[in-house]
C-alpha cells in the first residue's frame, strides 16, 4: 500500500478493485447511475476504505476514463501486419479502435465524449499518433501532400463524432464497425497519391 505523494490518498489493490468495479457498474448501467454507495455495496467496503483512496465518484470516473483510453491507445500502438498494404492497416486498426471503444463508451459515453473534448493530454496523443501515420504515409508515398495537422484533427473529430453518433442511435457494434470502414474508405481514398 502507498500513499500519493500529491494528496495523501492511499493507491493499492483495493483502489484498482474499486476503479473496476465502478467501470462495470458505469458499463451496465450509464455513469449517472454510478454511485459511492453503489460501489461499497458491490465490494463490501466501507465508506472510510473508499474515501481513504478517493475523494469522491469524479475522481473515480477520471480514472476510468483513463483506463478506457489507456485500452485505445494501446490498440494502435501494437497494431501493424508488415504483410498487409499501408492503408489496410490503417482501416483494421481504426476498425479495431471503434469497435474497442463501443461497449465502454456507449453506457459511459456522456462522460467519456465530455472528458475527451476537455482532455487537451489525450486529445494531443490522438492526433500526435495520427500525424505520424499520416507523415510516414506522406514519406513513403502513399498519400498526397497534405497540412498532416489539420488532417490529424480532421481525422480525430470524424472518429469520435463516428463513435459518439452511432452510440446514440443505438447501432449494433458489428453493423457501425463495417459502416465506419466503408465511410472511412473514401477519406482515405481522396488521400492517395
Amino acid at each position: 500500500m502507498t500513499r500519493s505523494q500529491n494528496n495523501g490518498l492511499i493507491r493499492d489493490e483495493m483502489s484498482d478493485r474499486i476503479i473496476d468495479v465502478a467501470e462495470e457498474i458505469a458499463i451496465e448501467n450509464g455513469t449517472e447511475d454510478l454511485t459511492v454507495r453503489k460501489i461499497l455495496r458491490s465490494l463490501g467496503i466501507t465508506n472510510r476504505v473508499f474515501y481513504n483512496r478517493f475523494h469522491n465518484i469524479g475522481e473515480v470516473l477520471e480514472r476510468v476514463y483513463e483506463k478506457t483510453v489507456l485500452k485505445a491507445r494501446n490498440c494502435i500502438m501494437a497494431r501493424s501486419d508488415a504483410k498487409k498494404d499501408f492503408f489496410e492497416n490503417v482501416y483494421d486498426l481504426v476498425s479495431e479502435i471503434i469497435s474497442m471503444s463501443y461497449e465502454s463508451r456507449k453506457q459511459m459515453s456522456g462522460f467519456v465524449f465530455e472528458t475527451d473534448s476537455i482532455e487537451t493530454e489525450n486529445r494531443l496523443w490522438w492526433t500526435g499518433e495520427i500525424k505520424k501515420m499520416v507523415e510516414y504515409a506522406m514519406e513513403n508515398g502513399y498519400i498526397k501532400k497534405v497540412d498532416s495537422d489539420v488532417l490529424s484533427h480532421s481525422i480525430w473529430c470524424f472518429c469520435r463524432g463516428y463513435n459518439a453518433d452511432v452510440i446514440a442511435q443505438n447501432i449494433p457494434k458489428e453493423e457501425a464497425v463495417a459502416n465506419f470502414r466503408y465511410s472511412f474508405s473514401f477519406m482515405i481514398e481522396g488521400l492517395k497519391k
